[in-house]
């Protein structure tokens, strides 16, 4: 496991198809072997993908991500006492935790014990429980495994404690977590779309008043990560870096955040430091090609929605400076492919995955032109995963257990 505040990726999964288990079967299956007994409880918390809208939501913007149907799964059964106890499938590792002498723990177990600590603050009386803990998102790549284990602990204690599921204060809580427990400055998109996805739709997220708006997928498209094989850690990236331009920029205009300029005060009003009217730059039009989409994607113009996608890699890679060789030569891969739509790089950058939007008629061949493509250019091998927008965290009682 990575020690925090990096991301824990927690196992990895075959491109498009897998002969094995389930990752739902692998947690049921684990519990009774760990645990001598079957779950009562199965907890589903999924990855996401955004499809336009990076680098905005720590300066209050707008983001369009879907929750995708990939992700974490949690069998687990409560507890009567405050302890914690959960197996992960990736390194067969244990974390074991007392509510009552909460510590900083290493790796995925400090999003556990963040989660517990967060839920204490706001007044809540913990009951512990029993999980195994299991995931078919690919390892690292950047589609949120810390977001998806933070909403799955959350759901799993408002089981063994019962309180009322509430998805936005959990991914409130999540953020939290990260951000003050972990420390690293991120921002609430992944926890939001996380818990409150919606399924064959994207969530239109205004990361100021947390209000969202659900938007259906075009028809006849598919979404598919692409991932270029390269992993990144935040803390070693300069994500933080980024951050903290955006707020020099953001007291150089005299504003609380860049979401408040307009390209127009951008354009007549530049800074004088080149680096950082790009960095606000970036923010600004992508809020409003974010936006746009959004109003494209009621409309099922996924014609537009691809261009928007075209735009935001290029400010990205040009204007936020957080593309890399790799993303770029999967973009371009995807790009010159059969039935791309539109393709960008997603999430923070420097590594790990792009998104293409993809006419379901031509998947077959998208897919196998944009791996040789890229393999042929790069030199590594991809991996590529076609993906259907799903709902949030949830839980469901296992059948026949009582």
């Amino acid at each position: 496991m990575e020690n925090p505040p990096s991301s824990p990726s927690l196992t990895c999964c075959e491109p498009l198809m897998s002969d094995g288990p389930s990752a739902e079967a692998r947690a049921g299956a684990a519990f009774v072997e760990h645990f001598g007994e079957p779950p009562l409880f199965m907890v589903r918390s999924p990855g996401r993908v955004n499809l336009i809208g990076d680098h905005t939501d720590y300066s209050e913007g707008f983001v369009l991500p879907i929750a995708i149907d990939r992700g974490l799964w949690l069998a687990m059964r409560p507890r009567t006492d405050r302890k914690v106890r959960i197996w992960a499938e990736l390194g067969d590792e244990w974390a074991e935790i007392d509510l009552d002498r909460l510590q900083r723990h290493q790796g995925w177990a400090a999003y556990v014990e963040g989660i517990a600590h967060e839920l204490t603050v706001e007044g809540i009386e913990l009951v512990g429980f029993d999980g195994a803990l299991t995931s078919d998102l690919p390892a690292g790549a950047g589609l949120s495994s810390s977001a998806a284990l933070e909403l799955a602990v959350a759901r799993a204690f408002s089981v063994s404690s019962k309180f009322a599921w509430d998805p936005e204060r959990a991914a409130i809580i999540g953020w939290r977590v990260e951000n003050e427990w972990l420390g690293l400055s991120s921002g609430i998109m992944d926890q939001l779309i996380c818990g409150s996805g919606r399924e064959n739709h994207a969530l239109l997220i205004d990361c100021r008043t947390l209000t969202t708006r659900a938007v259906a997928i075009p028809s006849g498209t598919a979404v598919v990560v692409l991932d270029t094989g390269t992993r990144r850690k935040l803390t070693e990236s300069r994500y933080n870096e980024r951050r903290l331009e955006c707020e020099a920029a953001t007291a150089a205009y005299g504003k609380d955040f860049l979401r408040d300029l307009s390209l127009n005060t951008l354009t007549s009003d530049p800074l004088a430091d080149w680096k950082l009217y790009r960095r606000a730059h970036h923010v600004v039009s992508e809020n409003q090609r974010t936006i746009d989409a959004a109003d494209a994607l009621a409309r099922d113009d996924a014609a537009l929605v691809g261009s928007l996608m075209v735009s935001s890699h290029e400010s990205l890679r040009d204007n936020f400076e957080v593309s890399g060789p790799e993303l770029d030569a999967m973009v371009e891969a995807a790009l010159a492919a059969p039935g791309c739509l539109g393709a960008r790089m997603t999430g923070g950058g420097f590594a790990g995955c792009a998104v293409a939007l993809v006419r379901t008629t031509a998947l077959d061949d998208f897919t196998t032109e944009t791996t040789r493509v890229y393999r042929d250019r790069m030199g590594l091998e991809p991996s590529l995963y076609v993906c259907k927008a799903s709902d949030g965290t949830s839980v469901q009682r296992e059948e026949g257990v009582t």
